[in-house]
């Protein structure tokens, strides 16, 4: 691994010597020491490495070392080892900054995987420090994400920074936010986007099924199971996985899942052999988990090892600045995928855009985008026009609209009740641009 190195900090000598020559078989750099003495005079802004330190030392304990280390660099990983006894000051010391922290007795392929990961992540820092990334540079991101206010500005470097990493995230924000449009692009700079991203409900998974669908099972498991299927973990396998709203997950299986997360293998029902499991966690929440922490409903400890990296993802009321350029964006892309030409918002629908509340977030602000285009309803109409003229056009439109919406987008009917020729109907759908077509699948998919 060329320049990266492993600081390894333990007093007890012969787990320490052991330990050492795993992970130099692993092929890493080690350098071990048997206090924490001397280890922060080799930590600095560029330190290209990890640390890996006992909790419980003589002098100075794995706490006071990595709280020493986070005033030098904030971003320099701390895998802390501990005793079962110690299971609790570890989880305290994720809540304060530490990468990680690994039980002892562990395997050297438990502690080499974390230190993989942990390393990956530092290089990354690393490489975006020496670049000087420009936040906000016009990209496929921006486009996904657009916005011009700081805190999409600060949310898009983030995405590049973290992306590009192996790091297991955890995505907050409110409902239609955007968080599964964050994850996916997470997803799509990394190294593994070539692989499957596997975008998981927790909230929809079957109760009595919820084991068989993650971790799949083996012929004979249960009634029913007459032959062995992959689970959503293992069909991910090289790629990303999303955990959506894992807020929702059952909490028996939390434990089960943390086990997952900390080793990189599952079982299927049925089985006793493991799987490998080479993947990437995103989760998402719109809840806060901390909140479900204190109150019983979800595991710190599951908490503290998924949420490697957070990204919070901004409410519209948050960036209210960036409505107007987001429902321009969001009618083109409606136009376009409606077959539309191009469509001009008018000064007065976006003043009445930026004014207006958005609870839905972009999910909502979407389908008036939808509306807009469409023609349908006073959503797509946000503000009277200016003169008799065009008030008597939109409200002919409007009148069409409806009635095509009404009858399912079967023409007779359409000009029948409005006592006009099917000619003239023709020529006033053509006029308003309305598409019979268009506006049945809106019906539908609205019902």
């Amino acid at each position: 691994m060329n320049e990266q190195k492993i600081l390894l900090v333990d007093d007890e000598e012969e787990l320490r010597r052991s330990t050492a020559q795993a992970l130099e078989l692993s092929g890493f750099s080690v350098e071990t020491f048997s206090n924490a003495d001397h280890v922060l005079e080799l930590i600095g802004y560029s330190f290209p490495g990890v640390v890996v330190t006992d909790i419980r030392m003589p002098g100075m304990d794995g706490m006071t070392l990595m709280q020493k280390i986070r005033e030098l660099d904030t971003e320099v990983p701390v895998i802390l080892v501990t005793g079962h006894g110690d299971v609790q000051l570890a989880v305290k010391a994720m809540r304060e900054g530490a990468y990680d922290f690994i039980e002892k007795p562990f395997t050297p392929q438990m502690l080499a995987g974390v230190i993989r990961r942990a390393m990956e992540r530092r290089s990354l820092v690393l490489e975006n420090r020496l670049l000087k990334a420009v936040a906000g540079k016009r990209d496929d991101l921006e486009a996904r994400l657009p916005g011009r206010t700081q805190i999409m500005v600060d949310l898009r470097y983030r995405i590049r920074a973290i992306g590009a990493s192996d790091a297991d995230t955890l995505v907050v924000g409110d409902t239609g936010a955007g968080k599964e449009v964050v994850a996916r692009a997470l997803h799509d700079i990394s190294s593994r986007a070539s692989r499957p991203f596997v975008a998981i409900n927790c909230a929809a998974l079957p109760a009595n099924l919820i084991e068989s669908e993650l971790f799949g099972h083996e012929a004979g498991a249960f009634p029913g199971a007459v032959r062995p299927r992959y689970g959503k973990f293992e069909h991910g396998r090289g790629g990303t996985i999303l955990l959506d709203e894992i807020g929702s997950m059952p909490f028996d299986l939390q434990a089960k899942f943390l086990r997952v997360l900390q080793e990189r293998t599952i079982s299927r029902l049925g089985s006793n052999e493991t799987v490998p499991l080479d993947v990437r966690f995103i989760a998402t929440s719109k809840v806060d988990l901390e909140a479900e922490v204190a109150g019983g409903r979800f595991r710190a400890d599951l908490l503290y090892r998924l949420n490697v990296a957070t990204l919070h993802v901004p409410s519209l009321s948050q960036r209210r600045a960036d409505v107007p350029l987001l429902f321009m964006q969001l009618v083109r892309e409606a136009a376009a995928r409606y077959g539309k030409d191009e469509m001009a918002v008018p000064p007065d629908v976006i003043s009445d855009i930026a004014q207006r509340d958005w609870p839905g977030n972009v999910r909502e602000l979407r389908n008036a985008a939808d509306r807009f285009v469409l023609g349908l309803d006073g959503g797509a109409r946000l503000a009277e026009a200016a003169g008799l003229a065009e008030r008597v056009a939109e409200f002919e439109r409007g009148v069409i609209a409806s009635a095509l919406v009404a009858h399912g987008g079967s023409l007779k009917p359409v000009y029948e009740s409005l006592g006009i020729s099917r000619k003239t109907l023709y020529e006033k759908m053509q006029k308003y641009g309305l598409d019979k077509k268009l506006l049945a699948s809106e019906m539908r998919r609205e019902f």
